[in-house]
């Protein structure tokens, strides 16, 4: 009877096992598809360089953005490579902070991203989260410890408004995306603020950004982003901040950042986090 019981819980051991890698291998292929579905528009390229002459036309504090980050003359960037880490929480309603680690690949010319993300949660175990957005789709996938997914969206209207939102604000950490030769229009508001518009495949979106007098972006301000609030998609307001500008292949860029969504006029963060190393590679 007990060896019984022993060669029963061996099988059992040997299938969850199993069951494990066939997890692993399924949603690593999942991220490989996202990454491979990005890269294939790599070959793209917006042609030009930057041109500070060209900057008179902007809204003055656009200008001047431009001119603080970039360098006359230098090409434009084609793929980014950000490795981050901070905390995040998965809800307004939540104090529970989580760590993470992530990798966030860029294509500017494609308008696409995908973040591939590390969230530890107790017990020694993590979520695996990988957002992207490429060829005008948002996607979504969330997995356990990078074997049981948990949560996929793909294609909805909402989430390719949000995700285009985002790379619209991310874009300060590759900020040749955000030139008018790049599909972003700039509108006026005042000496400090302008509003940036990028349609992609039909979507459009709109951001208020934010300048300091020196000329590095502040914030990101949208009435209305898209998210996820308990399984149902509504427009919030959204902030996004960012500080610490440092020299990253001599662009400057924020070294960290933190957004969230407004809840009743009182910003409530969700996301911290700091940039600990950027790869850029520029067209030819």
């Amino acid at each position: 009877m007990v060896k019984g019981i022993l060669i029963t819980v061996a099988v059992l051991v040997f299938s969850a096992v199993i069951i494990g890698l066939i997890g692993q291998a399924r949603e690593a292929s999942k991220a490989k598809q996202m990454t491979t579905a990005l890269t294939q528009y790599v070959t793209q390229r917006v042609g030009g360089i930057v041109d500070f002459e060209a900057f008179s036309e902007l809204p003055p504090p656009v200008a001047r953005y431009f001119r603080y980050v970039l360098t006359n003359g230098q090409k434009f960037i084609r793929v980014a490579k950000i490795h981050q880490s901070g905390v995040l929480r998965t809800s307004t309603r939540t104090e529970n902070w989580l760590p993470f680690t992530a990798t966030q690949l860029v294509v500017p010319p494609a308008v696409g991203f995908v973040w591939n993300a590390k969230v530890k949660t107790p017990l020694g175990t993590h979520i695996r989260v990988l957002d992207s957005y490429t060829a005008g789709v948002g996607a979504s996938r969330v997995s356990l410890s990078s074997t049981f997914a948990m949560a996929s969206t793909t294609g909805v209207p909402e989430l390719n408004s949000g995700a285009l939102h985002r790379y619209l604000a991310e874009a300060v950490w590759f900020p040749t995306a955000l030139l008018p030769q790049c599909g972003v229009v700039w509108h006026p508001i005042d000496d400090r603020s302008a509003l940036a518009t990028l349609t992609d495949r039909g979507t459009t979106v709109c951001l208020t950004f934010q300048f300091s007098e020196v000329g590095t972006v502040e914030g990101v301000y949208s009435n209305g982003r898209f998210g996820n609030f308990d399984g149902e998609y509504k427009q919030v307001p959204w902030q996004g901040c960012f500080r610490d500008y440092q020299v990253q292949a001599g662009m400057r860029v924020p070294s960290y950042g933190e957004v969230g969504w407004y809840d009743n006029g009182t910003l409530q963060l969700v996301w911290k986090g700091h940039i600990m190393n950027a790869q850029y590679e520029l067209e030819a």
